[in-house]
């Protein structure tokens, strides 16, 4: 009798073995979840003003002596079409500066994206811009760019 428990427990023993921890499998769904939700999470659709990296900072809200603040959507909105395009605007890249006064840059890819746009476009200023992508910390990687009126 003692022989006919024993011969199952031996090979529970071994399928144990061979196949991963509940725990572990659990562990591995739970990242898998984790994982999807953050892919699907950074997905997203911006509309701000295009603007090259060089001149973000002067967008930029800040506090001055007086004290009043300086920056913002406003000098955004200001940026001229001719100085984004001016070579050493070109080569910093662009980005959008957000209705929520942050700058987020462009990937290489975008900032192609962001200078055929400019180029096409008869606008001066006022470079409302809407774009999707994979927002990554600070930066966005462009799926799609288009100038808005």
């Amino acid at each position: 009798m003692m022989d006919g428990i024993d011969v199952p427990c031996r090979k529970m023993e071994k399928f144990e073995k061979r196949s991963l921890p509940v725990s572990f499998r659990l562990s591995l769904c739970v990242a898998a979840l984790f994982a999807a939700f953050v892919a699907v999470a950074s997905a997203a659709q911006v509309q701000g003003i295009l603007i090259d990296q060089m001149c973000s900072s002067k967008a930029e809200v800040r506090i001055v002596s007086g004290p009043r603040l300086e920056g913002g959507m406003i000098v955004a909105e200001a940026h001229t079409r001719q100085c984004a395009l001016m070579p050493a605007c070109q080569k910093s890249g662009y980005g959008v500066f957000t209705y929520d006064n942050k700058y987020l840059k462009f990937d290489e890819a975008g900032s192609r994206k962001a200078l055929a746009a400019l180029r096409a476009s008869k606008k001066e200023d006022d470079l409302k811009v809407e774009v999707t992508g994979e927002i990554q910390g600070d930066s966005i990687k462009v799926a799609s760019l288009k100038l808005i009126d």
